[in-house]
């Protein structure tokens, strides 16, 4: 079920381009995630990260640009945007298909170390409240002390009648650098389901959705919400380091040594 290099670089460009659309200030909000990465793993001479729900890669590709010493495990369920990523970006990360919070997941990921940082963009709004503590609690037991979860994502405000205020901020940010011009979500998958080479990937990503009951919807989890579960889950600190509208990087903590200590080399 392969694709050639040329087809992999014509959906991933264009998915870079729809992406756009929807989140706000996105090249930011990917140097953001990396700049907290930077600070996690000073010193590190080969840090270990895991990208949640990776896609076709387009977070791995960019860490591996800044940390080319980085070993980067990029992991994610849908077959369609795993195979884009493996071909387009084949040596940005070791891509590991697995369903994030589900039974067995973390095991699927064949980690030999503790993780120096967990990283995830635009991709765990899905997970509903109880998913997201158990998904938690196996990030903290994979972290060492002073590894990082950074989680750049739209989360709703805390006070629901800002609800739309924030939305409005980001959507008019948005028209005013051109995102709502570009291609959306569904004109993508649209367009990628008349594509041959992805006939067959297509067909299992429907029946995988179909037996996960994947609805790729957003559960309205607010900022103050992931921080109480990724407290629960055992997190010593956590904190939005950056926001535009309801577009925010969370940054959780692990407990212990705060800076990162040359000892995996």
């Amino acid at each position: 079920m392969g694709v050639s290099m040329a087809t992999a670089r014509t959906w991933v460009e264009r998915w870079e381009c729809q992406q756009e659309r929807y989140a706000v200030d996105r090249e930011e909000r990917f140097t953001v995630i990396a700049d907290v990465v930077e600070h996690a793993v000073k010193g590190l001479t080969r840090p270990l990260l895991l990208d949640l729900g990776c896609g076709p890669g387009s977070l791995a590709a960019r860490l591996a640009d800044r940390f080319p010493h980085a070993e980067i495990v990029a992991a994610d369920m849908d077959p369609v945007l795993l195979e884009l990523g493996r071909t387009h970006h084949a040596d940005a990360a070791r891509y590991v298909d697995t369903v994030i919070g589900a039974e067995g997941w973390i095991g699927a990921l064949g980690l030999d170390r503790p993780l120096d940082a967990a990283v995830s963009t635009t991709a765990l709004h899905y997970l509903s409240e109880p998913v997201l503590l158990r998904t938690y609690r196996s990030l903290a037991a994979l972290l060492r002390p002073g590894g990082v979860l950074v989680n750049g994502d739209h989360f709703p405000p805390d006070v629901a009648a800002c609800s739309e205020l924030t939305a409005h901020v980001g959507r008019r940010r948005s028209e005013r650098t051109g995102g709502h011009a570009r291609e959306d979500w569904r004109s993508w998958w649209d367009a990628a389901a008349q594509d041959p080479e992805l006939a067959d990937l297509l067909d299992e990503r429907r029946r995988r959705y179909a037996l996960h009951a994947c609805s790729g919807g957003d559960e309205q989890v607010t900022v103050c919400r992931h921080a109480a579960l990724l407290r629960r889950a055992g997190f010593a600190h956590v904190a939005p380091v950056w926001q535009f509208g309801d577009s925010t990087v969370l940054v959780a903590v692990m407990g212990g040594t705060a800076e990162a200590t040359p000892t995996n080399g």
